[in-house]
């Protein structure tokens, strides 16, 4: 079955087929009983002999619910569209008999607008928020006011009150609303510190619209990349979340927010245990621009980069697989003028390790513009430090987050390749189109395909851009054939690979 990931709030959203947005936006959720072990004999289980009450967990939230739970509001928005559909998976209501129970629920809490063709028409999303000022700043999600003609609030007390949007980014999915009345507002505070893996966390929201909605889990992973964006940096946590919990707020066991509800991976829509939430780091940062500018300004080096993968890593000398390798250095760049090169592998930035190609993307923008930063580099072998100054990341480069050009990471993800211009990568030769990465349980490994083969030839045409790659086999692909012949040159030699052209939707 086909993984997804899906946005909990609300109306809409298209994404790609491999990523279907269900946004967190209008659903019910299960709260999460207590487990207690009674009469078994503990000397039998050595873990659990010695284990404590608090290694248990707290014995009830409902302390800490009580203190945070005034902060939490419902975020109800009028939209203007054509054809707004149900939760971003763009589904027409489902043929309930007319009149019956299961049609009026649907428009109750699912369908927005109930209507199914394309004509414009007013919809209504519902999402989760919390306020972070007594003065009245609200914090919810992108997705859930990106189509916004009008927002409202609703209190924890009921009380419904109008808000504007201060600002928005849709590159971390994060907005900021400022309520236009009242004043001494309840609200809440980001933790200082980020939460481990197996701490307890805790999710307040509007599932389904049901306000006030509370579950508790443990945080199951950090860091997580799901695809969505280029400055990915998830928590994942398995505290119940639904639709409608988009824009919501993630406890820890003191009642700080340590991450905002923002996505479920689910291949049904609803929560099957695995939310993500943006990391409280990462949203401190944001929404101090967006309070501050109204927009968020992020640094910009001038470089494509990709991963150092072990082949990579074993071809440069490197002891391990980690870092950014520097693709292509764009003229006039921050990057050309400080006199990084292609090839080089940027190991630091400020003394801070960087992981891998994202990360890398991720630490450069957090800097913003006109900041000078200290990157060590691997050049040839040897360690380098160089000084660079920043730029602004042009709005029209920012989805790309630094990655090469023509990265196919979606177009070709099926066959478990990425691909890049071979003329625009160091060393790979002026022709063809080079195999960047591979996933070694992907279709395009099956058949012998490793990082640095150079694709020369794709259906007897010569190709020099992963998007010829892609037209190629969807050209096989609509002339009824099965496969399509690649050929490959290697470090040393040249062949021809069938690769099946079902692998590409």
């Amino acid at each position: 079955m086909e993984k997804e990931v899906a946005y909990p709030f609300s109306v809409r959203v298209a994404r790609p087929k491999s990523f279907r947005a269900a946004l967190l936006g209008a659903a019910a959720v299960a709260a999460v009983g207590g487990l207690t072990i009674e009469g078994l004999p503990l000397a039998a289980y050595p873990a659990l002999a010695g284990a404590t009450v608090a290694a248990a967990g707290p014995a009830s939230f409902a302390d800490v619910v009580d203190r945070v739970k005034g902060a939490v509001v419902s975020v109800k928005v009028k939209t203007e569209e054509s054809n707004v559909s149900y939760d971003g998976d763009s589904q027409p209501m489902p043929n309930f008999p007319k009149g019956g129970p299961l049609e009026k629920f649907f428009r109750q809490f699912g369908e927005r607008g109930g209507q199914e063709h394309a004509q414009p028409h007013m919809g209504m999303v519902q999402g989760s928020g919390f306020f972070i000022s007594a003065d009245g700043y609200v914090v919810t999600n992108n997705h859930v006011v990106e189509h916004a003609k009008e927002v409202t609030i609703i209190a924890a007390d009921g009380k419904s009150i109008p808000a504007r949007i201060v600002g928005t980014d849709p590159k971390t999915d994060l907005a900021l609303l400022k309520v236009k009345e009242g004043s001494n507002y309840p609200y809440v505070s980001f933790a200082s510190q980020t939460p481990r893996v197996g701490d307890w966390v805790i999710a307040v929201g509007n599932p389904f619209g049901l306000g006030g909605t509370v579950t508790a889990g443990i945080v199951s992973a950090r860091g997580r990349d799901i695809g969505d964006g280029p400055y990915d940096d998830f928590l994942q946590i398995d505290a119940p979340v639904n639709h409608g919990n988009s824009g919501g707020p993630t406890f820890n066991a003191e009642g700080e927010v340590v991450g905002v509800n923002t996505a479920i991976f689910s291949p049904s829509g609803g929560s099957v245990g695995i939310g993500f939430a943006i990391a409280s780091d990462v949203a401190k940062n944001v929404l101090q621009s967006l309070m501050e500018e109204g927009k968020v300004e992020r640094g910009w080096l001038g470089v494509q980069i990709q991963p150092v993968t072990q082949d990579i890593a074993d071809s440069l000398g490197l002891k391990e697989a980690k870092g950014a390798l520097i693709a292509k250095t764009e003229k006039d760049s921050p990057a050309a003028a400080a006199g990084l090169r292609d090839g080089d592998v940027v190991a630091s930035v400020n003394g801070e390790s960087v992981a891998d190609s994202h990360d890398l993307a991720r630490k450069i923008a957090a800097l913003g513009p006109k900041k000078e930063a200290e990157l060590s580099i691997i050049r040839n072998g040897s360690p380098q430090t160089v000084k660079v100054t920043l730029g602004a990341l042009p709005d029209d480069r920012q989805a790309k987050a630094d990655a090469p050009a023509e990265h196919s990471k979606d177009a070709m993800a099926k066959y478990g390749m990425t691909l890049a211009p071979a003329a625009e990568v160091d060393g790979a030769g002026k022709t063809g189109v080079v195999v960047a990465d591979v996933d070694p349980d992907g279709a395009a490994a099956q058949k012998g395909i490793r990082t640095g083969d150079v694709i020369l030839e794709v259906a007897g045409k010569p190709v020099s851009r992963p998007s010829d790659v892609k037209a190629a086999i969807d050209a096989a692909r609509a002339d009824g054939k099965k496969s399509v012949l690649m050929h490959v040159k290697t470090e040393d030699s040249s062949r021809f690979v069938a690769l099946s052209t079902d692998a590409v939707s």
